[in-house]
């Protein structure tokens, strides 16, 4: 215990040395313009349009620093330019939007675009050396292009579109050190969209990342776990909210969301440990950890799951049940595992509904294709049977159990 409490330790410290950020304001109108940009981060949000709401705008993806971007737009929603979005062309009339603050600019000749650059050869590769977690794509590229991500399913299967590309790939070395990948091959979508294809060996995947090296763009696709234990696992939990942040509050006993979330994450803890697995906690304590920080220490740490502990909460009294929520598809049965045991959790006789297993969800933990990753909403705080339920040490004892229950039944999917 003393080495998994050290880990631990590590990592809460590099968690709270972070700074965080957050933008938000309401659109006034797009303003033409013609500048060439590069991100700055390496988590630069590339959003679909200019709609949002409480979990923000929907991504279409999240970008490397140093992308170039062909900036076509200026929309101000707010009064100072933290608040600005640039409007992008990545292919024919496909746009999106990104955060200003995080794109640095020069002007562009008129009429100027990045396309048509010509993609080079490819090397498919596995780790050799211990530990021996992943296989790699290098796909060379004269520039840092854009590009946006999707998981496929039956078969398993990851899409990256290139966009700027045009293929000059004449051959694709594999060595047989892949252990994960069946297949890779590339289809020229249209003149500005290249298509890479990246077929998996297993059904379920295991997450991939995807970031430069100099001018090649990496995919690094991550093996599944050498055996369907928890044991040997490194399984990342994340109390909801925290500090400041409180969460909902219960409707008749004023039960803050943040208390519950850490009790019934650390008690998760003791039991995946208890099982074998090495446990990295978000938070130990009531404090305000921010988004980004969150997600920049995961990068760091990549565990080989997370599950982050939410409590539901409704304007409509009436509503709830338990539930959990996923954004790619890839990751679904994740999230079906973890439902399919959260719902027989029980006091006694009292129990509560299934409240469903919601697919998509733009909450910022579930947008990360590195790990399998699953949001559980527990019962409603609103609802003031489901809150009795929540308040009792031996429900919120019972859904920790159901998580690792459901956990395990997944990692046990081939």
């Amino acid at each position: 215990m003393k080495d998994s409490n050290c880990l631990r330790f590590l990592f809460l410290l590099i968690i709270s040395l972070m700074g965080s950020t957050r933008t938000s304001a309401q659109t006034t109108a797009i303003q033409d313009t013609l500048l060439t940009g590069y991100t700055t981060s390496s988590l630069t949000p590339l959003y679909y349009g200019l709609g949002t709401d409480r979990l923000g705008g929907a991504r279409m993806e999240t970008l490397d620093s140093g992308v170039v971007l062909t900036i076509t737009g200026r929309v101000d929603r707010g009064p100072d330019t933290t608040q600005r979005l640039w409007r992008i062309r990545l292919a024919g009339a496909l746009t999106a939007f990104v955060p200003a603050a995080q794109v640095t600019t020069d002007t562009l000749p008129t009429g100027h675009s990045p396309t048509g650059l010509l993609t080079g050869n490819w090397t498919v590769y596995g780790d050799t050396a211990k530990p021996a977690r992943f296989d790699y794509v290098a796909i060379r590229l004269p520039a840092r292009l854009p590009y946006r991500s999707q998981q496929q399913v039956d078969p398993s299967r990851i899409l990256i579109d290139i966009f700027g590309a045009t293929a000059n790939t004449n051959w694709i070395t594999q060595l047989r050190s892949v252990q994960a990948i069946r297949a890779v091959w590339f289809e020229q979508l249209t003149d500005d969209v290249f298509r890479v294809y990246i077929d998996l060996k297993q059904a379920q995947s295991w997450g991939y990342s995807i970031y430069y090296r100099q001018s090649t763009l990496i995919v690094r696709v991550r093996r599944p776990p050498t055996r369907r234990s928890l044991r040997g696992l490194t399984i990342a939990v994340d109390a909801g909210h925290g500090g400041s942040n409180t969460g909902a509050r219960g409707l008749q006993s004023g039960l803050l969301e943040k208390n519950q979330t850490l009790d019934v994450a650390q008690r998760l803890q003791k039991r995946l440990e208890r099982a074998g697995a090495t446990v990295l906690m978000t938070r130990l304590s009531d404090t305000n950890i921010g988004p980004s920080d969150r997600i920049r220490a995961m990068r760091r740490a990549l565990p080989d799951l997370l599950v982050s502990i939410h409590f539901n909460s409704s304007g409509n009294t009436a509503v709830r049940g338990v539930s959990t929520y996923y954004k790619h598809v890839g990751f679904r049965r994740l999230s079906e595992a973890v439902l399919n045991q959260l719902v027989r959790a029980r006091v006694g006789k009292a129990t509560t509904s299934e409240f469903g297993n919601v697919g998509h969800f733009n909450f910022f933990f579930n947008g990360p294709t590195d790990y399998p990753n699953v949001l559980v909403e527990g019962p409603f705080l609103s609802n003031s049977a489901d809150e009795a339920l929540i308040a009792t040490e031996q429900y919120r004892e019972q859904m920790a159990k159901a998580i690792r229950r459901g956990i395990k039944r997944f990692v046990r999917q081939k």
